[in-house]
Order: structure tokens, then C-alpha cells, then sequence
């Protein structure tokens, strides 16, 4: 398995079918738990037909956190490849104020953290990448 990034609108809009959003609320991060899954990952989910994809981004943020107010940030784009497929994603980083209870979907519970998970992951080849590329971003950011 490959995972790559490239920047925004190197890839057709089209094109991406994932959004994952690396998230923080008062400084912990967030990490989701899928009600068939005792693993955790980082919200996200697939992008719906004819979803604007920043739409998508605002929608699974919500249905996987239950954050009502947050601030949106995109990355990059990413790519999972294996021999046979590939796929692309967006990766966001959000910074959470307000969550209210999580709505009725496929999310058991989150969790808030103070480091970032290396084990009991989800998707541990994937997750630890899309969380560096994000801290990568947020060093860049506060440089500025």
C-alpha cells in the first residue's frame, strides 16, 4: 500500500470520494469509535453523489463528533493505492468549539486525546501519515 499527497487542485474535484478531518476540541485531539468497530480513527467518511466535497467535510465532522461550531481547514490531498486501485481523499484539519451529542449514526462515542493513538487504530497503515501531514500543516501555519 502507497499513500501520497499532493496539493490542493492537483486532482479533479471529481475525482476524490473521501474527506478524513483531523480534529481538535480545547486542545485534545478527537477520535471516533464506530458503533461495529472497538478500534478508533479519526473522523471522515465517503463523499455522497454530487456532494461538494467541502459540504461532505462539514456533514461527517458533525455526524461523527457531533461539533456544531468549528473552523475548517483544507490540507491536501491524498491517494491509497495498492497494485490493483487507487483512491484520493482530502484531508482537513478542524478546530472544534462547540460539540453537542452525537446524532443518531454509525458512531458509538469519541474520545478526546491528548497524543495522538499508536495503537488500536482503525487504519494504522493510513491514520498515523494523515495526522503527520496535519501537524506538518499546523507548524507551517504558526511559522507564519
Amino acid at each position: 500500500m502507497n499513500i501520497d499527497f499532493y496539493n490542493i487542485g492537483a486532482v479533479k474535484d471529481e475525482d476524490i470520494n473521501f474527506v478524513v478531518i483531523v480534529s481538535r476540541y480545547h486542545d485534545k485531539w478527537i477520535m471516533a469509535r464506530h458503533k461495529e468497530r472497538t478500534t478508533w480513527e479519526i473522523p471522515g467518511g465517503h463523499r455522497e453523489p454530487l456532494e461538494d466535497i467541502d459540504l461532505a467535510a462539514h456533514r461527517e465532522l458533525f455526524e461523527e463528533t457531533g461539533a456544531k461550531e468549528f473552523a475548517l481547514f483544507p490540507v491536501c490531498i491524498y491517494s491509497v493505492s495498492n497494485e490493483e486501485t487507487i483512491s484520493f481523499g482530502k484531508l482537513y484539519y478542524a478546530e472544534v468549539t462547540s460539540i453537542g451529542p452525537l446524532p443518531n449514526s454509525e458512531i458509538e462515542e469519541i474520545h478526546l486525546v491528548s497524543e495522538f493513538p499508536e495503537t488500536n487504530l482503525t487504519y494504522p497503515l493510513i491514520m498515523p501519515f494523515l495526522y503527520k501531514k496535519v501537524l506538518e500543516y499546523l507548524s507551517i501555519i504558526e511559522e507564519i
